[in-house]
């Protein structure tokens, strides 16, 4: 029998989602090791997609299989023995070739950005002193990162794919001036490794006046390349949303839509 989890973490603590053997304290290894606690026994998680180290989630969609049903309430029991930076939202019974990663058709990122202090939003929004953008910019170079098809100038390590193609749905800057912060938001089929955080690098050397749009339009083109880049603070960012064909999970309990109250 197959489980869709749909959870949220805090990533400020952890490696990243993905258990690797050179990496301590990573969300897949703390959920394997309550589940393994709750059923005496290895439980293998597979998830949506890796998140780097310091990346939050409010959509996480993992998989689990079991012989059978749970005898007890599996939501109830993750939540009191997962740590407080984990919720799990819902479990669901999916079909046995429902798979968490490869039959998702869309991911969602959103980046958070402040430039007044606040205390409040240091762990979840990257904060830039005295920031000053120009927005109408911004979204011209957004516009630029939509209409992108071949993504490798947006990507860490382009080596790791076969291919760099990405189909880009959504692309988007909302302002709160009076609040001193930004959301950008970002939809694709796929995601390569660091490449929202390479796109906020972008879209602030534009605003900053750092960049011009023709600079951003040819090494989006591969005309020139920036061997100098450096991608945005992990911490602002957040997987937000997972699609599937056949299930949709409810948002109302995520630190997310809290964050994007006013930025809509």
């Amino acid at each position: 029998m197959r489980y869709f989890i749909h959870l949220g973490f805090d990533g400020s603590a952890y490696s990243g989602w993905q258990k690797q053997d050179n990496t301590l304290n990573t969300v897949q290894e703390v959920v394997e090791q309550t589940l393994a606690q709750l059923f005496k026994k290895s439980i293998a998680v597979y998830g949506c997609g890796r998140t780097d180290a310091g990346v939050h989630a409010s959509q996480y969609i993992l998989h689990i299989n079991l012989d059978k049903p749970p005898s007890f309430d599996l939501k109830y029991r993750l939540n009191k023995n997962l740590p407080d930076d984990i919720a799990v939202f819902d479990v669901i019974e999916v079909k046995d070739d429902q798979h968490a990663r490869y039959d998702a058709i869309a991911r969602t990122y959103d980046y958070f950005i402040h430039w007044k202090k606040d205390p409040i939003l240091i762990r979840y929004s990257n904060f830039y002193e005295d920031l000053t953008l120009d927005v109408d910019l911004m979204r011209k170079a957004a516009a630029l990162i939509q209409a992108t098809t071949d993504c490798k100038p947006l990507c860490k390590q382009p080596d790791l794919y076969d291919n760099t193609l990405c189909q880009i749905s959504e692309c988007a800057l909302f302002v709160n001036k009076q609040e001193g912060r930004m959301r950008f938001t970002i939809t694709s089929n796929r995601f390569l490794r660091g490449m929202v955080r390479y796109c906020v690098f972008f879209l602030v050397k534009v605003g900053s006046g750092e960049m011009t749009l023709q600079e951003l339009e040819d090494i989006l083109q591969q005309k020139t390349e920036l061997t100098q880049k450096q991608p945005a603070l992990a911490h602002g960012l957040f997987l937000s949303k997972v699609v599937y064909p056949y299930l949709t999970f409810n948002e109302t309990h995520h630190l997310n839509r809290m964050l994007r109250s006013g930025l809509k």
